[in-house]
């Protein structure tokens, strides 16, 4: 053995150790954007389309990476969160009616993580009357009750548990030579419904929330800019690992219902469907995941408006603030979980138009969110050298551009559909 090499050994050991305490904020929000609604699309796509809508991740893995690595340092430079930054740039009067819609838009979207609750524990045989209230107690138990490194350690832990997809997906045996081929050749028809579920995957991917939170967290957090680059590694992966769970989702339902030409709407649909298809096992399986994904996102959500709405507002906000210390950010917590979890025990309610509906909130805030965004990052006064590069500029925006048409198309095309 070289002296080089014990040289190199306690630096890598360290590099290692910073990248542990660092690591957190861009692994865990990617990771909720796998929540019930998410899932559901992904489900249907794999049902209704096979492994054909597999090339899309490959983009919209580098689409996120790129708008959460934003956000992330922002956070680290300006030691200031989004809403933040968006009330000293923009002023208060357009911050108040931002976090207007984005409270709307993230009640509805936590309205659809309880429908996942709900629906989960159906399969399991457990009313929503028992298990939504146990859900609310213990969501808001965990945070309330918490600090914010004993709440990360349990969403990391929820993290660990999206393996249940990934299992999934190799448990039922799919053609792999159909699936590599999918992913790196794109295939395309203008059939709409083809079109609208393209759109929609593009659309559950990158949430408003996500900014907001990541943002908010790195700030909590306390990283600085010499870990910067932990915290730009910490993103990358969360933007990969959260694809590559949903391409098992889909290839879950491609191998077993498409195969068998099953058609599903939701996906208690598809967990029900792949038991009598792949077994008890694989059914289970996909069920716990839309279960954890549900609870996990049920949790993030409320917490990411709670997040927001407080720094725009400029009320304290943080999980390691206790109640009497910030009472705004914990009566909004409180309340966004009652509501939605509330909502859902009505006995007519519609899951399917929840989610929908949460989509086309999020399809509406999503352009302002990227445009405050990419006029922020560029601002030579905030960012100093951490603005955008021109190529990176140039990146940002086109995904801005795709992504907006994209989502105000979907918008259009769901409202159009629905009105017919």
């Amino acid at each position: 053995m070289s002296p080089h090499e014990n040289i190199r050994k306690p630096s890598r050991w360290k590099n290692i150790l910073i990248f542990l305490s660092v690591m957190g904020p861009g692994i865990i929000t990617a990771n909720v954007d796998n929540d019930a609604g998410g899932i559901t699309t992904y489900s249907v796509a794999g049902a209704h389309f096979g492994y054909s809508t597999l090339w899309i991740f490959i983009p919209m893995a580098l689409a996120l990476i790129v708008i959460q690595e934003m956000c992330c340092r922002m956070g680290v430079v300006t030691g200031k969160g989004l809403a933040d930054l968006i009330r000293e740039k923009f002023g208060v009067k357009v911050t108040f009616y931002a976090m207007l819609v984005f409270l709307f838009s993230n009640l509805t979207n936590t309205i659809s993580e309880f429908s996942g609750i709900a629906a989960s524990c159906e399969i399991f045989g457990i009313t929503k009357y028992i298990s939504l209230p146990i859900a609310a107690v213990i969501i808001w138990w965990v945070v309330v009750k918490g600090t914010y490194k004993s709440v990360e350690k349990v969403f990391l832990w929820a993290c660990v548990f999206y393996l249940s997809y990934i299992i999934t997906g190799f448990l039922v045996h799919p053609t792999w030579m159909s699936v590599g081929k999918e992913l790196i050749k794109p295939s395309f028809s203008f059939r709409q419904d083809m079109i609208i579920m393209i759109m929609g995957i593009i659309g559950t991917t990158i949430a408003p929330w996500m900014q907001f939170y990541q943002q908010s967290t790195v700030v909590e957090k306390g990283i600085s800019i010499k870990d910067y680059k932990y915290a730009r590694l910490d993103t990358i992966i969360g933007g990969i690992v959260v694809n590559v769970v949903a391409i098992f989702i889909i290839i879950a339902c491609a191998a077993t219902l498409f195969k068998n030409g099953v058609r599903i709407e939701t996906a208690k649909d598809a967990a029900l469907a792949l038991k009598p298809l792949a077994g008890n096992y694989c059914s289970t399986l996909f069920a716990f995941g839309l279960l954890n994904a549900s609870v996990f996102a049920a949790m993030i959500l409320p917490l990411a408006t709670a997040y927001s709405v407080c720094e725009g507002l400029g009320w304290e906000t943080g999980v390691d603030k206790r109640l009497k210390e910030a009472p705004e950010f914990y009566f909004l917590f409180t309340a966004l979980i009652v509501i939605g979890a509330g909502v859902i025990m009505f006995p007519q309610i519609n899951l399917i138009k929840v989610m929908l509906l949460s989509q086309v909130a999020n399809s509406v805030f999503l352009p302002f969110v990227l445009v405050f965004m990419l006029i922020l990052i560029n601002d030579k006064h905030l960012m100093g050298q951490y603005r955008n590069s021109r190529f990176f500029n140039l990146v940002a925006w086109a995904t801005v551009v795709i992504t907006v048409t994209l989502t105000l198309a979907l918008t259009f095309l769901m409202l159009t559909s629905r009105g017919g």
